[in-house]
């Protein structure tokens, strides 16, 4: 009952949640059959595959917070009528998990259409992984919600960055560290102990940059918001510097597809593997998609946040192309420290895995190939700024003033 008559809004986050977890159902189920084959390139690209669905994932959680001022006004009504919060927090979940259920499901159809001859005893697994992971989506993504017979209400205040994000860094490098240092000599399984160590501390330190995008962010915005020479910029400084998890949030798909266009370029220097290098870069471009979709979401989701404050501005006087250029600068801001970060460590993960027989001439253009990376990052983000003046055009009507 609650699917019919929804907003166009919502309609676009129920496409955006179940065609994500579409394309995660088949990366994953790609990776694990080329991982059966025993050749070096096979597992490269089956590895690089489940990786780039992270992006994907991060994605569908974005797209889930997507229409949260529509659906927190549904939940005071539900719990007017007399639901508990528990029952609030369960239909969110079979909310998320049905969607990630028909996406998951569209995928698996791919998958099998495309790959009859190959293996798919993992379809059902990774289906039943996906809609879990749709699940506790759906739930975390009004955690901070209590609503009330009376309205809604918000229990956090914006939080900024946190410690335990920068002990995931350090935690990574070390490993990978550790790795590069000690190699042959490791003193736990030989070689195979030597892989899962460095193996561990490359995710950590994915995972680490990511979170810890936010400490990046806000001392960006605060260096960008002194040394302003504009009431733009000014404005978008602060903008950003008062909430840098949220763009840290959005940008953590577009970082971690830097990341791995970063590493493919310093591992596609090397010769050999040209097949799997090409199937790596087709993967890469699925993800500078997606990284553009979430960016979208983000643009959506911070326009209709700040609707109120927009809108007073228009209505003081302050025209609507200024403003247009405050959401450019907010993505340059946002996006060039964090895009600049990710190339340079997926470049330096693997120069440091490959030291030993990587040689100087190939440092250019792992370095040519890092720069672009973060060049379409940050590109990315500025496209998507000029292309919401639609968005926020709507958002300047004098109407969203009302009490």
């Amino acid at each position: 009952m609650l699917n019919r008559g929804r907003s166009r809004t919502e309609r676009v986050r129920a496409w955006l949640v179940a065609t994500g977890s579409g394309v995660a159902t088949f990366l994953v189920c790609t990776a694990v059959s080329l991982a059966d084959f025993k050749d070096e390139g096979g597992s490269l690209t089956g590895l690089a595959l489940a990786l780039l669905t992270v992006p994907v994932a991060g994605l569908v959680h974005q797209a889930n917070r997507l229409a949260s001022a529509t659906r927190e006004r549904r939940l005071a009504g539900l719990r007017l009528a007399g639901a508990t919060p528990g029952e609030v927090r369960l239909l969110g979940a079979l909310e998320g998990g049905l969607l990630a259920l028909l996406g998951s499901a569209g995928g698996a159809v791919v998958y099998v259409v495309t790959h009859l001859a190959g293996p798919l005893v993992q379809v059902p697994v990774v289906m039943a992984l996906v809609v879990l992971g749709g699940v506790l989506s759906g739930v975390r993504a009004g955690r901070h919600v209590v609503a009330s017979p009376l309205g809604v209400v918000r229990r956090s205040r914006l939080r900024g960055p946190r410690a335990r994000d920068l002990l995931l860094v350090v935690a990574g490098v070390g490993l990978y560290t550790f790795g590069v240092v000690v190699k042959a000599r490791f003193p736990i399984a030989g070689v195979y102990g030597l892989t899962v160590t460095m193996t561990v501390g490359m995710v950590l330190l994915l995972f680490g940059t990511t979170l810890a995008a936010t400490w990046l962010i806000r001392a960006y915005a605060r260096l960008a918001g002194r040394r302003a020479g504009s009431p733009e910029m000014l404005l978008a400084a602060r903008l950003v510097e008062a909430d840098p998890r949220a763009w840290a949030r959005a940008l953590s798909v577009v970082s971690l597809t830097v990341f791995f266009g970063g590493a493919a370029g310093a591992q596609q220097a090397g010769a050999g593997y040209h097949h799997a290098h090409a199937l790596v870069d087709a993967a890469l471009l699925v993800a500078l998609v997606t990284s553009a979709v979430a960016l979208v979401v983000h643009q959506a989701e911070e326009l209709l946040d700040r609707n109120r404050s927009f809108a007073a501005l228009a209505a003081s006087g302050v025209p609507e192309g200024a403003l247009g250029g405050v959401l450019v600068r907010q993505a340059i801001i946002a996006a060039l420290p964090v895009c600049a970060v990710a190339a340079l460590s997926g470049t330096a993960v693997i120069v440091l895995s490959l030291l030993d027989i990587y040689q100087v001439r190939w440092l250019g253009w792992a370095i040519t190939r890092a720069v672009a990376m973060a060049g379409i990052g940050v590109l990315a983000a500025v496209l998507v700024a000029l292309a919401a003046r639609p968005l926020l055009r709507g958002t300047l009507r004098l109407e969203n003033l009302r009490a």
